[in-house]
């Protein structure tokens, strides 16, 4: 038998590093040469579709809104902008292709209140330019290990990690992953809507969040994987008030969480921030997997690609914001869809499936990720009796100032209890996502959180 070179032997440990830790490849970079081409700099397809409902991406919308302060509530730069169809529970089998299953539940289960307006399709994606040549390193850098947390990213920085993805755990990580800006100030408000038709707070807060993973300032070798830090106090309801909670999330999985209790009048870090725990921001009403359609660890679930589609789903809804009362926003069962903008786009499907010998309350769930911005904007959930469960949505903002399309509001629907959840209701404030510098190091710290809570 021949003597292996030392190039052999190089190339054999390498290959049996990726076999050891489930590493899956980047794309060449001839492949990658398409973000400069057919496709957008993000990943997108950018011609439009055939018969044109859907148009080509021309580098998104970045024009200021007039009257817009950083800082201040944001307006609608389409409000001129009228429905080309409203979908009801009479017509809606003529656009059933086009829906999700929750979707179509909901207009079922109330169809004397929940409509869908259609209105044309704006592409408004857009971020800096050193987001776009980020993407375009990561596509030829990174790849996914297998760990005992998951399916997690390697060689990943400042942009869009998977811009041409070949599998679901790859589309899931582009969402978690996706541009949001850099640091945001704002104040919110989560509200319950009961099985009966009433409407209760549960939190109102101050919130601070930084995406490290998008710090300008930074590189792939001084990434740390924390990539979404988010630091919540409550100034309400009364029963909530001087509450606080710091969460950090990082692409290994470790992420780590802190309460600050005032009856306790101590930080505690949570045990498990994983899954289908409910989660603090929420009073408990929303587990961490259904924050944003889908936050937190994968390893449970397998993660199937079902593919690309064109699809109703929310989009610039810069209308949600305009209302200075939660009550113009919220219905008795769902939020009002005269502040609600749909449009056709095309998104990528993915399937979870929970994976043999692991348990959730959800087993399977179906997501919908635009194409564009890589927003997670729709998602059902079954039960463990096959029953749709939950559906969810996220409302996405154009915010030209960043420049992005950003998901803000979001919430669900139980479609069995007939409960509901909305939260990042940003009406009730004059302060609707101020873009800020990064924050100081231990602002999303055990010891920031108790310096800012009420004792």
């Amino acid at each position: 038998m021949k003597t292996m070179t030392i190039f052999q032997r190089v190339a054999l440990s390498a290959i049996s590093m990726m076999l050891v830790n489930g590493a899956q490849a980047a794309v060449s970079a001839t492949e990658a040469e398409q973000l400069k081409s057919t496709l957008t700099p993000l990943g997108a397809e950018r011609a439009g579709n055939a018969d044109g409902s859907i148009p080509a991406w021309k580098g998104g919308y970045t024009t200021p809104i007039p009257g817009f302060q950083n800082g201040g509530r944001r307006g609608d730069p389409f409000n001129s902008d009228k429905p080309l169809y409203t979908i009801t529970s009479k017509n809606l089998d003529q656009y059933a292709d086009k829906l999700t299953d929750g979707a179509k539940a909901m207009l079922a289960k109330y169809p004397d209140t929940y409509r869908i307006d259609v209105y044309p399709t704006r592409r408004t994606a857009a971020a800096p330019q050193w987001v776009y040549d980020n993407t375009l390193k990561n596509a030829t850098r990174a790849s996914i290990a297998e760990t005992a947390n998951g399916a997690v990213p390697q060689g990943a920085y400042g942009g869009i990690p998977f811009p041409i993805p070949k599998n679901g755990v790859e589309v899931l990580w582009n969402h978690l992953l996706r541009w949001q800006g850099v640091a945001y100030k704002y104040e919110q408000q989560g509200v319950l809507g009961t099985a009966n038709g009433k409407n209760v707070l549960t939190v109102a807060a101050q919130g601070n969040i930084e995406f490290p993973y998008y710090n300008p300032n930074g590189s792939l070798e001084k990434f740390d994987g924390d990539y979404w830090m988010i630091r919540m106090l409550n100034d309400g309801p009364p029963v909530r008030a001087g509450e606080g909670i710091v969460a950090r999330f990082n692409v290994s999985g470790d992420g780590q969480t802190w309460v600050y209790l005032t009856g306790q009048r101590r930080v505690r870090k949570l045990p498990n921030d994983c899954c289908d725990m409910p989660t603090q921001a929420t009073a408990g009403v929303m587990s961490t997997d259904d924050l944003k359609i889908f936050t937190g660890k994968n390893a449970r679930f397998d993660w199937k690609l079902v593919g690309k589609k064109e699809m109703i789903i929310p989009y610039n809804s810069n209308k949600i914001l305009q209302p200075k009362k939660v009550a113009d926003v919220l219905g008795e069962h769902h939020v009002n869809p005269d502040v609600m903008r749909w449009e056709l786009h095309r998104v990528w499907v993915v399937e979870a499936t929970l994976k043999q010998g692991q348990r959730h309350q959800a087993p399977r769930s179906l997501y919908y990720f635009d194409e564009d911005t890589w927003n997670g904007v729709l998602a059902d959930r079954w039960d463990a009796k096959g029953q749709l469960w939950k559906t969810m949505w996220m409302s996405q903002i154009v915010m030209p100032d960043v420049p992005a399309t950003m998901g803000i509001t979001f919430g669900f629907n139980d479609l069995i209890s007939g409960t509901s959840y909305t939260n990042d209701l940003l009406n009730e404030t004059d302060r609707q996502f101020e873009v800020v510098p990064s924050f100081s190091s231990n602002v999303f710290t055990p010891d920031g959180l108790v310096g800012e809570a009420v004792r």
